[in-house]
Formats: C-alpha cells, sequence, structure tokens
C-alpha cells in the first residue's frame, strides 16, 4: 500500500506507546475490533519492534507501521519486523536516502512551508504535521492548503477527539495521529473493550 491509501484507511492513525510485548497483540484486536485498523507503533521503547512482529504474525487485518524514526537504520529495522509504512518526527536527507533505500512508505514530518518544500522536493507529497498544536493545527493546514494544495496531511500532537472532526474535514487532511486511542491506564489493566469502544468512536468521527 502507498502512504495515501494507508491515510485514507481510518480517520485516525493512533500513536501507540508499548511498554510490554504482551500487550502488542490484544491492543491490536482491540483497535482493529473498533474499527481502526492502521497502527502506529513508536520506537520509544524496547517493546516496540518486537511489538510489531507479534502484531504483523498475529494481526493481519491490521496495517502496521512505526513512528518516531530518527535514524536511517530503523527503516530496515522495522521492516524486517514486519512494518509497512514508517512515520518520522522530522525529515533530513539522510532520512530520505534511508527509507528510498529499503523501499518503505514513508509519512515525513514537517512544521513549516519550507519544509514541507523540502519533501515535495524529495518527492513526499504525504506528510504529517508535527507537533500538530505548536504548528497552528487547523489554521496552519488552512493556510498550507492555498500554495500547497497537492499535499496530504496527518496533523499529529495535541489532537484530541473533540478537534478532530474539524481538522478532518479540512480537504488536505487524510487523517489525524492521536495517542488518546490508548491510555496508559487502560493499557496497565488490560481494559481491551474500553479501547475497542474508543476506537469506534474514532472510526466515527469522518462524517
Amino acid at each position: 500500500m502507498q502512504i495515501r491509501e494507508i491515510m485514507r484507511s481510518c480517520p485516525v492513525m493512533p500513536v501507540l506507546v508499548i511498554e510490554k510485548t504482551e500487550h502488542a497483540v490484544p491492543l491490536a484486536k482491540a483497535l482493529v475490533a473498533g474499527g481502526i485498523r492502521v497502527l502506529e507503533v513508536t520506537l520509544r521503547t524496547e517493546a516496540a519492534l518486537e511489538s510489531v512482529r507479534l502484531i504483523a504474525e498475529q494481526v493481519p487485518e491490521a496495517i502496521v507501521g512505526v513512528g518516531t524514526v530518527i535514524r536511517p537504520e530503523q527503516f530496515k529495522q522495522s521492516r524486517d519486523a514486519g512494518a509497512r509504512f514508517a512515520v518520522t518526527p522530522g525529515l533530513t536527507p539522510k532520512l530520505v536516502a534511508g527509507a528510498l533505500e529499503v523501499g518503505i512508505p514513508l509519512l515525513p514530518g514537517v512544521m513549516t512551508p519550507s519544509e514541507v518544500i523540502y519533501a515535495l522536493e524529495e518527492g513526499f507529497d504525504a506528510l504529517k504535521l508535527f507537533p500538530a498544536e505548536q504548528a497552528g493545527s487547523y489554521g496552519m493546514l488552512k493556510a498550507l492548503g492555498g500554495p500547497l494544495a497537492e499535499v496530504l496531511f496527518c496533523p499529529t500532537g495535541g489532537v484530541t477527539p473533540e478537534s478532530a472532526p474539524k481538522l478532518l474535514a479540512l480537504p488536505n487532511v487524510g487523517c489525524v495521529g492521536g495517542s488518546w486511542l490508548a491510555p496508559k491506564d487502560k493499557l496497565a489493566a488490560g481494559d481491551w473493550a474500553a479501547i475497542t469502544e474508543l476506537a469506534k468512536a474514532a472510526a466515527a468521527l469522518r462524517g
């Protein structure tokens, strides 16, 4: 799948911080049961890559990817674990080269118009606005939609269930990134039913 198709598959891309590998599969199943198939597992924990592998093997209906990619070598590690896409908080020449070498679909992070133009020059027209709230969120995306209308965005960072519908109504927003779908307390308690309900509500956010 190409990155635009992945972005259009769900209105909300959950940003998942998995501390324990035993949470990976039930979490993924709970989200998929609620209608959220695209999962971004952030590379912020030691359990991340193994969690990706487990989800890829045991929850085939999920489209699992990785986030917080900040080093080129992480692209191959992620692809080998079963990741189908990667997300970065920013974009550098080394990250561009690393992603292209591995051949993994990439959603690069940008914050300014100059960064958007650099991403376009490198061949990326689907981008993550990050951190969205600090970058201006709705106002920034609406403004960028004029001169840079060909770019499809996934605003991430500070997005809430309340702000998401307004963002999703913009023509240049393919999905939003959100961390609210897997609260730490629900993960710790193994309350998968509650996470499924959060996923159902998120899946219904786009009209």
